[in-house]
């Protein structure tokens, strides 16, 4: 995914100051994900996978939109998937 594909994913507002020393990665937790497991699945991501949160909006269906960072490796690693599983 390019950075540029990735800006284009972002809530209105979130494009801005996006450094390209970072990897960004946008997610969308669905309302059925709990404030606490999904809590617990980015500090997974962050503690093995280097991703760190920078930005969350809750939407009034209860969804959460998620920008996660890391910062770019100069050596990516094959066998490490390049977009959490959440």
């Amino acid at each position: 995914m390019t950075s540029r594909a990735a800006r284009t994913r972002l809530p209105l507002g979130w494009d801005v100051d996006l450094s390209d020393d970072y990897e960004w990665i946008p997610l969308r937790l669905p309302p059925d994900v709990t404030r606490l497991t999904a809590s617990t699945r980015l500090s997974i991501e962050a503690e093995y996978r280097g991703w760190e949160l920078t930005k969350v909006r809750l939407y009034t269906d209860g969804s959460r939109r998620v920008l996660l960072r890391r910062k770019k490796s100069r050596v990516q690693n094959p066998h490490v998937d390049p977009i959490p599983g959440l």
